[in-house]
């Protein structure tokens, strides 16, 4: 992410933690701990084997990232749904980006690899599982294309699927963003475009009772602890929708601007009619 989206109204104070909360937050802050970093050391143990076998390939590994992500809702005790088929085939997937909880959400119900700037290789900690479990990391600078093109190649040619959150930073979660263009361009290159295929994906989060509409949300300078330890001791739990859309072809839309609108417009209007029509979690 380049910038951070700020709203015009400040976040929403850091809900009062009662006794209950904190023995809450504590149970399911060790229970993510160990299913995180515990699927780490299977990811990588496998992947020992896996990488001078099957390469780029990763058939075994992904199951992994997928068993922790949909487990991790169970241990937060959120709800978790899908609406609409996968894409079959190769191709990228994009969606709009509400929290760093997304990541487990988008992880849970189909095997992909995000693609994500440089910078973030660097992050302690995050970077470490990002690099495990296979994120493509590019450079946004012209002179980089040629190269960033043939690694996009290479990875949708080994079946991946590659995720990216074309916003370029999380919102509140009451709102899509415009789409930036950038990374939609290597698409365009041969042999890629005539190829390439793009899923839109509405990632909607329902707040739990009584609390804020965009309790899940995570934007402009709130921090990560914080925001994490308000999900961890929350007494009531919502959920998180996710719903696949028809895929487009890139050869169909003339360039870059053309497709981002296309798959923007598809993703608002799809996450508008959602939180307009379904009620809150009532527990």
């Amino acid at each position: 992410m380049t910038s951070t989206w700020n709203s015009a109204a400040p976040p929403d104070p850091m809900p009062r933690i009662g006794p209950l909360g904190w023995a809450l937050g504590l149970l399911r802050g060790t229970a993510l701990v160990l299913l995180v970093f515990g699927g780490l050391v299977l990811l990588l143990s496998v992947r020992l084997a896996e990488r001078p076998l099957c390469g780029l390939r990763r058939p075994v590994t992904p199951y992994i990232t997928q068993s922790v992500c949909r487990s991790a809702f169970r241990v937060l005790g959120m709800g978790f749904s899908t609406r609409g088929a996968l894409m079959p085939g190769q191709g990228a997937v994009v969606a709009n980006h509400s929290s760093w909880l997304d990541i487990f959400a988008l992880n849970a119900r189909k095997r992909i690899y995000f693609v994500s700037k440089s910078e973030v290789a660097g992050w302690p900690g995050i970077g470490a599982l990002a690099r495990a479990t296979g994120t493509v990391f590019i450079e946004r600078k012209p002179r980089h294309a040629r190269a960033q093109t043939a690694l996009l190649e290479a990875r949708l040619h080994a079946g991946h699927k590659l995720l990216f959150f074309p916003e370029g930073t999380s919102t509140d979660g009451l709102r899509v963003l415009p789409f930036k263009t950038t990374l939609f361009a290597s698409f365009f290159a041969e042999p890629l475009r005539a190829q390439m295929q793009i899923q839109p994906v509405a990632v909607i989060y329902r707040a739990p009772r009584d609390a804020p509409p965009r309790f899940y949300g995570w934007w402009g300078d709130m921090a990560f602890g914080p925001h994490l330890l308000k999900v961890l001791t929350a007494r009531r739990q919502g959920a998180v929708e996710l719903h696949y859309l028809d895929p487009v072809r890139v050869a169909a839309f003339s360039d870059r601007k053309a497709l981002a609108a296309a798959l923007e417009a598809e993703i608002r209007r799809t996450h508008a009619r959602a939180m307009a029509a379904a009620p809150r979690p009532s527990g």
